[in-house]
């Protein structure tokens, strides 16, 4: 699979689909499979070794035509094959595709059915990073707008770091983050591999005070025309400092200087869901003026029906545990 040609061929294309990506997972131990698919398409596969079931993971893919229907029956017919020989009781995909009647109906003919758990980020915000920096920050709410500003009179200034250093620092931030924020974070030996992964691809941000307090850190990796907000922590200052708003409005300035498309800020709660975990910060990432992204929800082949039926008792507790 050559990823410079097939994410030239799709330009929804983002990290996930990397070979950059793939060898992280090997990192971390797992098996990944690289196919190119009829069309010009191809998809990266991750075996998951999961006690409720092996199964085959394609985040944010995989990239064919979908307006092809005969060419998505033999892509998926090619991923069944896979699946089977590796032991899978089913497939894990969340296509980079809008959450339509159309394309909810095309999964259903192909076989797929809604999964109980999400795959990547179903809701996010994008920011078209081909306007202007001047329109980009009219287009912010205006409290948003402010609050950037008041981090400049403030003298926040952000940093971006690569270092091994700052990612054992980012983990021990985060950890306390999540305890008051209720998540589960990444453990540091994922983060660590990420690092090792991704290289120049990958970076941490972290907003100071003027004393080089840290208030906010963000994690952002690139690939393909897109740069994603993938990993968050902050302080206890970032409580009452715009820290958060200073260090996303850098990012946005970067990314578009190194030539990026878009910014997808990775996450935020579905409408009407006030306990979604991600409803804690809908609004300030609402407020950078992005539009609002709702792919189709992540979907299952089932290769193994009585397996199948495990995963999902497994997982249908889990989710309403971990509001999601």
């Amino acid at each position: 699979m050559n990823w410079d040609e097939i994410s030239a061929r799709h330009p929804e294309a983002n990290f996930l689909q990397s070979p950059k990506y793939g060898k992280m997972n090997e990192l971390l131990g797992d098996k990944v499979i690289t196919e190119s698919l009829s069309g010009g398409g191809g998809a990266l596969m991750v075996v998951r070794a999961a006690k409720r079931g092996r199964y085959l993971e394609i985040p944010c893919g995989p990239l064919i035509d979908w307006k092809n229907k005969d060419a998505a029956k033999d892509v998926f017919a090619k991923i069944t094959e896979i699946a089977k020989a590796e032991k899978c009781v089913f497939v894990r995909v969340r296509p980079q595709l809008m959450n339509t009647p159309e394309n909810l109906r095309l999964l259903a003919e192909l076989g797929l059915r809604k999964a109980p758990m999400h795959l990547a980020a179903e809701h996010t915000v994008m920011i078209d990073l081909t306007k202007s920096k001047e329109e980009l920050m009219a287009n912010m709410r205006r409290q948003t707008r402010y609050e950037v500003r008041r981090a400049s009179k403030l003298g926040i200034k952000v940093e971006k770091f690569n270092s091994e250093e700052i990612f054992r620092e980012f983990r021990k931030v985060q950890a306390n983050t999540a305890k008051r924020q209720g998540f589960v974070p990444p453990s540091l030996k994922t983060l660590l591999a990420e690092r090792q992964a991704f290289g120049d691809d990958i970076a941490i941000y972290v907003a100071k005070t003027s004393e080089d307090k840290p208030v906010a850190y963000g994690m952002i990796i690139k690939g393909g025309k897109e740069g994603d907000y993938y990993e968050a922590a902050s302080t206890e200052l970032n409580r009452k400092l715009p820290g958060a708003y200073a260090l996303l409005w850098q990012v946005v300035q970067d990314l578009k200087d190194e030539g990026y498309e878009r910014f997808n800020l990775w996450g935020i709660a579905p409408a009407g869901q006030p306990h979604h975990r991600y409803a804690g910060v809908t609004t300030f990432k609402t407020g950078f003026g992005g539009k609002t992204v709702e792919y189709v929800p992540a979907h299952d082949l089932v290769i193994n029906k009585l397996g199948y039926i495990k995963n999902l008792i497994v997982e249908t507790a889990r989710k309403k545990k971990r509001h999601l």
